[in-house]
């Protein structure tokens, strides 16, 4: 077979080596930043999350809120990490299995986050106008889900930080994103960031892995 037609002869360009799953959320994600870019306050106001009592709440927001980003910065790292450890997660759940994870963790995140606003609010540190008039955007519940099973399902694999330049196990780096995302949740250290969605996603992804392993029903066939 001459070099060229490695592959079965498939040349349909770089996204042709993603399974399928990773590829199109990837897409649609991709799709949705370019509509933010044409007219953010539309997209933010149909597609962010906002909490079910707010005006601007839609019945649909807990799944779209998962493919609209805040910056570049914020789509690169969530589209990163989806590549990274995502195509692994497809290759080894298979799609369907894959796709569910993904929206089960994205949705979780969703409900963690309402639910601690509202405690937030009935605990009077946060505003009604916050509250209602904030929106919540990104995939991070669901990136930091892929992150826990990552670590669940290959908790002795070596990960390299860029800066600092450490390696450590998966499973102790799942452990320092939780301890981070705690902390930081908590004390409110860096405002602005749900911290508690993304704890949310790594609950549900822990529990639907868990659930899977149970069942015998966790790797491919």
């Amino acid at each position: 077979m001459p070099y060229y037609e490695y592959n079965g002869g498939n040349r349909g360009g770089f996204l042709s080596n993603f399974p399928s799953g990773v590829k199109n959320i990837l897409l649609v994600n991709i799709l949705a930043f370019i509509a933010l870019l044409v007219n953010e306050q539309k997209v933010i106001e149909l597609f962010a999350l906002f909490v079910p009592t707010s005006p601007f709440f839609k019945i649909w927001q807990p799944i779209t809120y998962m493919f609209i980003h805040g910056g570049v910065w914020h789509i690169l790292f969530n589209m990163y990490s989806l590549v990274m450890f995502g195509m692994v997660l497809e290759n080894v759940l298979g799609t369907k299995k894959f796709v569910t994870f993904y929206f089960v963790a994205g949705i979780g995140a969703a409900l963690t986050h309402i639910i601690v606003q509202y405690v937030l609010f009935n605990m009077g540190a946060l505003s009604e106008y916050r509250l209602l008039a904030t929106p919540t955007v990104g995939a991070s519940g669901s990136i930091y889900g892929i992150l826990i099973a990552y670590g669940m399902l290959f908790p002795d694999s070596r990960l390299t930080l860029i800066f600092p330049p450490i390696t450590l196990k998966a499973k102790v780096f799942v452990w320092i994103f939780i301890g981070i995302e705690l902390l930081t949740g908590i004390t409110e250290t860096m405002d602005g960031i749900a911290h508690f969605a993304h704890l949310g996603g790594m609950l549900f992804g822990w529990a639907l892995i868990m659930y899977w392993r149970k069942k015998g029903e966790l790797w491919r066939h």
